[in-house]
């Protein structure tokens, strides 16, 4: 099967059958070069190593790309079935490098590699028969079927990429070369680099959603910008030119680096970039699976901190305004080169898509005119922190695939890798990761005038996600009661004298019960869905203040920030661990609690009865399970057929209520009688949704 020059597919050309034949030979040409990637490693026992601390070991990613493609095709409600609900769990959810230390490896207990391949083969062999059984009309776009398995297809090109950074930081006894992974073997006098001019001009950015081609969440809605004139370097830089910065001791240099870049090098006590191996007086460097000579003409390989740093020396020497590119000037510089988009090249025109190496090259080597490497080779940092564009919208079956990133803490980088494929090797594809993380990353640096754009806290403007914000931390509407605050007051009196060690807040939205609960509990889980909702709790965790706005009227909007201060929250988020979850389907270490809330969950699963019949196997013996729903059933939540009351059985009418005895009398006993809880939720400054929910109390007998 052929690897190396694999395209991403174009959605809207052709007949049905001719496109499910393309997304077919897609999903198995994906899903084989990933197979030979993981061959490189050397023995099973590799795929347990931590040679990235901040990452899971490679077993984690093994079963990862199979997992995102049974949970994805739930989630879009393709599939009801899970292959491996367990499996499901563990590797459902990865790692964005917040901070130094936040990879808690205790929680899990990998399976073996046999294990996680068979799974991974079964996983394939469902999705393939997904592929030939699954209704297709043309055009493939945003609101089809197909985009969830094109979404799967794109999501495991992009853990290629990935995986090959944490593959190169392993020891070279766990690894081996193979045919397919053939490095460049070119190397010679690294070019002297040069400031060219560059023409500003008008950038137009943003997909629409007729779009040929497969896309993320970011790439759609709109964007224009006018650059001006500012020149750019000839070449990448070069491992030669970036061994200048380091003999001049800048990684010695406090005043070089930002605020940020000195933390990290107080963590990492770098001395030189990670592929770089000293080797006596000299350096040797290190592509995926060997260590060879320095090429010193290849591009150097850092992290965004490393490249700014490089920069300010860079600027301090020269005396001009040496910075790295924002996102605008790299596409200018690209809109003037008319650079061809892949699917529709011939031949990849740099060291991208696989076509060429499975390593860097010269940076002399690919030619844009008068530059070298406008895309391929390396990705390229840039200054700009990633955002929304105007009339973002986050798709419903990844709502996690943006959103955690606009937090102005991840800068964009462009113009794709050697081992970019599929989307990352398109002009639009933009993806952002945090300013201390490896990728196969270089720069090019400009000189330039226009000030950067100042990032911006943001605003949270998801109506959704602002919606909750107000209505957990807003004010009072109509004299009704703030509801998260009311059902933690709830589950504590509930509590009385029973033991407070542990609480699960399940479907905890933007954390106000998680963060009530905290005052009463020893420890506190607060899970949600909804990675829009956790972001917000988790912001509020880290620095005990969110912004948000809402919407007035029309276009008019108002800008609001709340404090946990305000509420005397600010000491209990030291007690909550938050995480992105599925109710039905929870990991293994979220077990052992006296209390599990759920507020206002039930009625928006898609398998609640499955739910009501398993939680007690999280709960504690006496624990209490308190349950607050309007029972607002609906099918597009949840099937009819799995809706736990609100139906007619026998031609009598069967409340949720009673549904709930029945499913949960086995275990639990109802405490008390139902109450009814009030809760606002504000839309505009005169749509408000009023409603009512029905809370019950019952304790785990069984």
């Amino acid at each position: 099967m052929e690897f190396r020059k694999t395209r991403t597919v174009i959605l809207t050309e052709g007949t049905p059958e001719e496109k499910r034949a393309e997304v077919r030979d897609y999903f198995h040409k994906t899903y084989g070069v990933e197979e030979q990637l993981y061959e490189t490693l050397a023995r099973d026992e590799a795929f347990y190593l931590r040679s990235e601390p901040l990452r899971h070991p490679l077993i984690f990613y093994l079963g990862h790309t199979a997992a995102f493609y049974v949970n994805k095709l739930v989630v879009a409600k393709i599939i009801s079935e899970r292959i491996n609900p367990r499996f499901e769990a563990m590797f459902a959810i990865g790692v964005d490098e917040m901070s130094w230390d936040d990879l808690n490896e205790a929680n899990y207990d990998w399976p073996a590699v046999a294990e996680v391949r068979e799974y991974r083969a079964l996983v394939r062999e469902r999705i393939a028969s997904v592929i030939e059984a699954l209704p297709l009309t043309l055009p493939i776009n945003w609101d089809s079927p197909f985009w969830a398995i094109m979404m799967g297809i794109e999501h495991q090109r992009i853990h290629l990429e990935t995986s090959s950074v944490i593959i190169r930081q392993m020891p070279l006894d766990q690894v081996r070369q193979l045919p397919l992974w053939a490095i460049c073997e070119d190397t010679g006098v690294a070019p002297q680099n040069e400031l060219l001019p560059v023409a500003g001009g008008e950038v137009r950015l943003g997909k629409s959603k007729d779009h040929p081609l497969y896309g993320w969440d970011n790439e759609f809605g709109r964007h224009r910008f006018t650059v001006d004139d500012f020149a750019a370097s000839k070449y990448l830089a070069s491992n030669r030119e970036f061994l200048e910065f380091v003999e001049a001791g800048g990684y010695q240099t406090p005043d070089f680096w930002t605020e940020e870049g000195r933390q990290w090098l107080g963590f990492s006590k770098a001395e030189h970039p990670l592929f770089w191996i000293r080797a006596g007086d000299d350096y040797r460097f290190r592509t995926m699976v060997q260590e060879v000579p320095m090429p010193w003409d290849w591009p150097v390989e850092v992290n965004y901190l490393e490249a700014k740093a490089f920069c300010n020396w860079q600027a301090k020497q020269s005396g001009q305004p040496i910075r790295l590119p924002t996102e605008d000037e790299w596409y200018r510089l690209h809109d003037i080169h008319q650079i061809p988009d892949q699917p529709y090249w011939e031949t990849a025109p740099g060291n991208i898509n696989l076509e060429h190496w499975a390593s860097s090259c010269p940076v002399n080597r690919f030619a844009f005119g008068d530059f070298y490497d406008l895309i391929g080779n390396v990705w390229q940092w840039t200054e700009t922190p990633i955002n929304g564009f105007d009339g973002f919208e986050v798709h419903p079956y990844y709502d996690d695939f943006s959103t955690p990133t606009f937090d102005t803490r991840h800068n964009l980088i462009k113009g794709g890798s050697w081992i970019s494929t599929g989307n990352e090797a398109t002009k639009d594809s933009r993806y952002a990761f945090r300013r201390h993380f490896f990728q196969h990353a270089g720069f090019r640096y400009v000189a330039a005038e226009q000030p950067l754009a100042q990032a911006e806290g943001m605003y949270e403007s998801d109506s959704a996600v602002a919606q909750y914000c107000d209505a957990h931390y807003g004010p009072e509407k109509f004299n009704v009661a703030n509801f998260p605050a009311r059902l933690a007051q709830i589950a504590v009196e509930a509590m009385a004298s029973r033991p407070r060690g542990r609480a699960l807040d399940l479907g905890c939205a933007v954390g106000r019960s998680s963060f009530e609960l905290a005052r009463h509990f020893e420890a506190v889980t607060g899970i949600d869905f909804s990675a829009r909702f956790i972001r917000i709790a988790f912001q509020l965790q880290e620095r005990g203040v969110i912004h948000y706005q809402m919407a007035e009227e029309g276009e008019i909007v108002s800008y609001h920030e709340t404090r946990l201060s305000e509420f005397g929250l600010e000491g209990s988020g030291e007690k909550i661990e938050f995480a992105q979850g599925d109710a039905h389907n929870l990991k293994p270490q979220f077990t052992g609690y006296d209390l599990i809330l759920a507020g206002n969950l039930l009625d928006r699963l898609y398998d609640p009865n499955r739910f009501l019949t398993t939680i007690h196997e999280r709960m504690t013996p006496g624990g209490l399970l308190i349950i607050a729903a309007p029972y607002t059933w609906l099918e597009e939540f949840t099937r009819k057929e799995n809706w736990v009351g609100g139906i007619r059985k026998a031609g009598e009418p069967f409340t949720t209520l009673e549904g709930l005895k029945e499913q949960l009398a086995g275990h639990f006993t109802l405490l008390g009688k139902p109450q009814e809880v009030e809760f606002v939720l504000r839309e505009t400054a005169r749509k408000f949704q009023h409603t009512i929910s029905q809370v019950t109390i019952w304790e785990r007998t069984s």
